[in-house]
């Protein structure tokens, strides 16, 4: 295979997977025992915000239109990975999914491709009350906003746009549409964590269940600092100062990301996804397709297999399945974040798709 454009720096597509010592096993199983079932598909490197711990203020490098997935090849590959790899779920992601305008079309001919399977997006919620009906018409299940804060001068300063407004206007139309639970995700920044019990707060009283993320070493900038990052136990201090957490685990999902604490006695909760202190590297179940058409075993991993050229070269299905079952084997065993001499990806968060 070629060296596939990444929109970024150049990463290299491997060739042929190797598969030495793989059981035979239909879905996605890694060297580790892993099995993945989560599909995330990136669909665009573009974005209407430009948050500092995902993208550069110029934005991301454009990807050409032709070298994108189509809807069509997008709704194979999720008919391939549920009918013959075992996925379960499928997550639309960017950058930003709604920037694709063609976003109704990719939800509907995967609806059509894999029936009754979860497909949900994940969104900064900017324009989702314009599109909310004919995306939910055409089979959107779920949906996650990203929400870091509800103080408009921080969040105009951490998403270099004034657009605050815009986002509570969509998460009140995927109220209104029926999407529920709807979770928001909140990436804890150093500038914002002060504000943790406010975001929390407010999330209750519109009933919506809130998610925070500690910051990974994804950011365009390579500005990502350890010692500079809010972990799970200095938030958990923050919103101990205004609510009383018992914590609860991984109640419905030992593999899910976020641990969980019932807020005040319940029923309300909130998550943690402490990606950096608390890994869950173990318990991964994630694949992803970046809007190029690679595979991605792990976030950070640079390794990539091209599956858009085989798409477009004629290969059949078992042949692209057959190529994705063995990216997945040589998964890594971890982010490796804890070991001397980490690197960060070539790859920033919104160049991966979340």
């Amino acid at each position: 295979m070629t060296a596939v454009d990444l929109g970024m720096p150049r990463a290299r597509s491997t060739g042929a997977p190797d598969t030495a010592g793989r059981p035979d096993h239909p879905g996605l199983i890694d060297r580790f025992g892993r099995v993945a079932r989560d599909l995330r598909v990136s669909v665009t490197e573009k974005c209407s915000l430009r948050c500092t711990y995902c993208m550069p203020a110029e934005g991301l490098p454009a990807i050409a239109r032709d070298d994108l997935l189509t809807p069509a090849e997008i709704a194979r590959l999720v008919r391939i990975g549920v009918r013959d790899l075992g996925i379960r779920e499928v997550r639309f992601t960017g950058g930003e999914p709604l920037m694709r305008a063609d976003l109704a079309e990719i939800i509907g001919l995967s609806a059509e491709a894999a029936p009754g399977i979860d497909l949900s997006i994940t969104t900064n919620g900017i324009g989702l009350d314009h599109r909310v009906r004919s995306l939910v018409d055409a089979g959107l299940t779920r949906v996650n906003i990203s929400l870091d804060t509800v103080d408009r001068e921080h969040f105009a300063a951490l998403t270099r746009r004034d657009r605050l407004p815009a986002v509570f206007a969509g998460v009140a139309a995927a109220h209104a549409a029926g999407l529920t639970p709807l979770k928001l995700n909140a990436v804890m920044m150093r500038q914002t964590v002060g504000h943790a019990p406010e975001l929390l707060a407010w999330a209750i009283a519109n009933g919506c269940r809130l998610r925070f993320i500690e910051q990974m070493p994804l950011d365009a900038d390579h500005a990502w600092l350890r010692e500079n990052m809010v972990d799970a136990a200095e938030l958990l201090e923050v919103l101990g100062t205004r609510f009383a957490l018992t914590p609860v685990g991984r109640p419905d999902d030992p593999s899910a990301p976020a641990e969980e604490w019932l807020v005040d006695g319940g029923p309300d909760t909130v998550g943690i996804i402490a990606s950096v202190t608390r890994s869950f590297c173990s318990a991964c179940d994630r694949t992803r397709i970046t809007a190029e058409g690679t595979v991605r075993s792990c976030l950070f991993g640079d390794d990539e297999t091209d599956l858009r050229g085989l798409l477009r070269g004629g290969a059949d299905d078992g042949e692209i399945a057959r190529w994705w079952r063995g990216a997945m084997w040589g998964k890594q065993s971890g982010h490796g974040m804890e070991r001397a001499g980490f690197r960060p990806p070539v790859r920033s968060m919104g160049a991966i798709g979340g």
